[in-house]
């Protein structure tokens, strides 16, 4: 049940209001209301878009009186009513609390934070015109609220956000994040703004983001940043009734939209990237998706709607960019850069506005791309057990009525989780999907940075470009990287990673991801079902060398590693996993068998085992059998140990962890482990007892491979040319080859290191035809044995090159 009033109907309504005499909300009859705002529209267009925008950034077809809707603008309202209370005005500032005047205004730490205390004001502001206009707030047309408002703007124009001032600080408050707030109370509020006034705030926006802000697709002006930028162009446009900067904002989007081969923006391979070197699909990738979900529907059926044919581009990206990466309702941890050091956005949060976002872009997309989206993302909703998104706090109004509106549609029916492997070499990472589980892996080489620290962000995320392996199941664990997991983890022994125990420097290697390992091998090869994924490591502010090889398979990851050898004068790890308990932290861990304590702290070093099992999470297995160090632990942290803005109250969770001590100063030490996620105690056991199902053909510095014969799989990374089982290869190269019950196989094949000009690779196996090849293969011979000659394989961007045959 919707509200007497329609959402369009009091915006438009309410869009009537003047300034004249100060008074308060005055509402015409809903009939009256829509032809005066028809009228206006056509007389005015920017009217009409003022209208578009108020609709977008306050939500529309949801009841104020019906939860969550009511207890939100409750709160909206409350928030309101405290900025208000505590509203100021000073020299230097307009909170107490938000000084932004800077004696000595530069680009160091402390301009940055009085810069972005500058920004929060206008947010501040921007927080009570919603209050001042939404329904159910307690705030609604509430004339002191006005009137702040239109205090507050003065002041800051007065005082620091106008045409003669010199930025200083993070350029982001002056070009993004005051303009974008700036802007949206100048829509809301925009009769009760004389024009004198809308002309000043105008032309500082104009002085701190000219024209010249999207000239060239360079620096802070690309990906998602492009994409804000054009919003606030846009915007000024529409405020201040400019139909140029409308267009420059419209056509300044187009480099946003073509595929990249290098620095920002999407890839071909569903790679994104933001800050030349960091895999972004979750963070920056989200405001792009956002920024260009509103921009779009903003400027849908007017004189400036963006009909660029290459936008295609990023209606794909739904599926080919966003999608692999969320979850149940969660966007990876792996590809959010230094937003997992944020303590009030966990994965799950940070997942769905970019749900809100793909619903939004729907309606500028076609009719079946938007009817595939809603279903996807009702899936995804309605998967979300562990974070409800109609109950997340930091998701707003307008992105809570667009996913209600989806859960809401008996005519939409959920999709569910894919299942499947998708490898993505431009940006170093990978996802794997199975029936009940899903995991993701980073990695770092030449092209991608180890971690990204920058505004005392994320200081010791070090080692999550080291291999970490990040696992969820499809009804436990969801929770496992959301729940208080990065300022409790040890930071030395994030899962799956080989690690120095070097001590750090927080923040070490350098801001904006600018440390990149001397590496070209990572990658590997997939079939979309399956994959072989390797990883040559060194470590960071290290000595530390290794070769790491996973084999994602139907029910395991088979983790090897080899040549790993380190000089630093201290202990080097591989973490087999290390699991958040939450804080009670009593599930069962079983060793071969034999229940081990419950208690708190607890360590042993496992001799010989060939398997674990950690109840409500999974189980390992060793192939015959390894010594493994356990550890029970309560670990405490705070949120600002990682992030210099995080809160300073201690969070303690338990954690199990398993791992390999590879010793100090080790050379050529070596591990060999199964991961199985959500398996059984007795399916684990099972596994390790079947010690057929598993070969390991090679673990060394110059090649590792697996074969498992009931898949019909061997699958092999050269580190260096060689014979391992039936595969013989002349160069570095990763392979894969399956064979079927229908007598044909496939032979996946890529170069990781994108140098190869030649590549000959032999199956040792009787092939009767070559079925289909790509251009790339030059030379195919079948017979007693398949030998593939490959010519340039440079350019193919480490992607898998796909060959199938028939057997003899």
């Amino acid at each position: 049940m919707t509200s007497a009033w329609s959402r369009r109907t009091f915006l438009a309504t309410s869009a009537a209001l003047t300034a004249a005499g100060g008074g308060a909300l005055t509402l015409a009859a809903p009939g009256a209301a829509c032809a005066a705002s028809a009228a206006s529209a056509e007389a005015d267009p920017y009217a009409a878009l003022r209208t578009i925008w108020s609709t977008l950034i306050l939500g529309e077809g949801f009841s104020p009186t019906a939860e969550p809707f009511k207890s939100r603008l409750a709160d909206l309202g409350a928030k309101a009513s405290r900025w208000l209370e505590s509203m100021a005005p000073a020299e230097g500032s307009l909170w107490p609390d938000a000084v932004f005047a800077d004696p000595d205004p530069d680009t160091d730490a402390e301009s940055y934070v009085l810069s972005g205390r500058m920004a929060d004001s206008f947010i501040r502001l921007n927080t009570m015109a919603q209050a001042y206009r939404q329904q159910g707030t307690g705030l609604t047309g509430n004339a002191g609220l006005r009137d702040a408002v239109l205090t507050g703007l003065e002041h800051l124009n007065t005082q620091v956000y106008n045409d003669g001032q010199v930025r200083y600080g993070n350029w982001y408050s002056w070009q993004i994040g005051a303009p974008q707030a700036l802007l949206d109370v100048c829509v809301l509020m925009y009769d009760a703004i004389a024009p004198e006034r809308r002309a000043r705030y105008c032309a500082a926006v104009d002085h701190f983001v000219p024209d010249s802000a999207v000239a060239s697709y360079t620096g802070t002006s690309t990906g998602a940043n492009r994409v804000d930028l054009c919003r606030v162009l846009a915007l000024r446009g529409v405020v201040g009734g400019s139909t140029a900067k409308i267009a420059l904002a419209r056509d300044a989007l187009s480099p946003v939209f073509p595929l990249v081969t290098k620095g920002d923006g999407l890839y071909a391979d569903g790679s994104f990237i933001q800050h030349t070197t960091v895999p972004y699909t979750g963070s920056y990738g989200s405001v792009m998706l956002g920024g260009l979900g509103l921009l779009f529907a903003l400027l849908k059926g007017s004189a400036w709607e963006v009909t660029a044919p290459e936008r295609q581009v990023v209606f794909d990206a739904v599926e080919n960019a966003w999608a692999p990466f969320l979850f149940n309702g969660l966007v990876m941890d792996s590809v959010a850069g230094r937003a997992i050091s944020r303590g009030e956005v966990d994965d799950h949060r940070r997942g769905h506005p970019i749900l809100a976002s793909v619903v939004l872009l729907g309606r500028g997309a076609s009719a079946a791309e938007n009817a595939r989206w809603r279903a996807l993302v009702k899936g995804w909703a309605q998967r979300d057990y562990y974070s409800p998104p109609l109950s997340n706090p930091s998701l707003g109004l307008t992105a809570l009525a667009r996913l209600k509106s989806v859960l809401d549609d008996t005519s939409v029916t959920p999709v569910p989780e894919p299942d499947g492997h998708r490898l993505f070499p431009d940006m170093a990472r990978a996802t794997h999907r199975r029936p009940g589980w899903a995991a993701s892996l980073s990695m770092a080489d030449r092209r991608i940075t180890y971690y990204e620290v920058g505004n005392g962000e994320n200081l010791r995320g070090w080692h999550t470009g080291s291999g970490m392996l990040y696992w969820w199941g499809d009804a436990f664990a969801n929770g496992q990287y959301s729940d208080a997991f990065w300022p409790t983890v040890d930071p030395y022994r994030l899962p799956g990673t080989t690690v120095s125990r070097k001590v750090l420097a927080d923040g070490a290697g350098g801001d904006w991801g600018t440390s990149l390992p001397d590496v070209n091998w990572v990658g590997g090869v997939t079939d979309r079902k399956r994959a072989t994924v390797g990883q040559y490591l060194k470590g960071l502010s290290s000595t530390l060398m290794a070769k790491k090889s996973w084999f994602f398979l139907d029910d395991t990851v088979v983790c090897l590693g080899a040549g790993i050898h380190s000089r630093d004068g201290a202990a080097v790890e591989t973490t087999v996993d290390n699991r958040n308990l939450g804080p009670t932290g009593n599930a069962p861990f079983t060793v071969d068998g034999s229940l081990e304590p419950l208690a708190f702290p607890w360590s042993a070093t496992l001799t010989d085992a060939s398997w674990a099992h950690l109840a409500g999470h999974g189980g390992y297995v060793f192939p015959g059998g390894a010594t493994v160090k356990a550890l029970r632990e309560d670990r405490t942290g705070r949120w600002r140990d990682i992030n210099t803005a995080g809160s300073t109250d201690p969070v303690s969770r338990k954690y199990l962890t398993l791992w390999f001590d590879h010793g100090k100063d080790p050379s050529d030490a070596t591990y060999a482990y199964q991961l199985l996620p959500g398996a059984s105690e007795q399916r684990t056991a099972a596994r390790a007892a079947d010690g057929g199902w598993l070969r390991v053909l090679a673990n060394t510095d110059d090649q590792q491979g697996v074969a498992v014969d009931s898949l019909g799989l061997t699958a092999v990374n050269f580190w260096f040319g060689g014979s391992v089982g039936p595969l013989v290869a002349d160069a570095p190269c990763s392979v894969m080859v399956t064979e079927h019950a229908d007598g044909t196989a496939t032979v996946c094949v890529s170069d990781p290191m994108r140098m190869r000009t030649s590549l000959t690779l032999t199956w040792n196996r009787a092939v009767a035809s070559v079925v289909s090849k790509p251009a790339t293969v030059t030379s195919a011979t079948a017979g007693a044995s398949l030998r593939l000659v490959f010519g340039d394989l440079s350019g193919t961007r480490g992607a898998t090159q796909t060959i199938k045959v028939r057997l003899s």
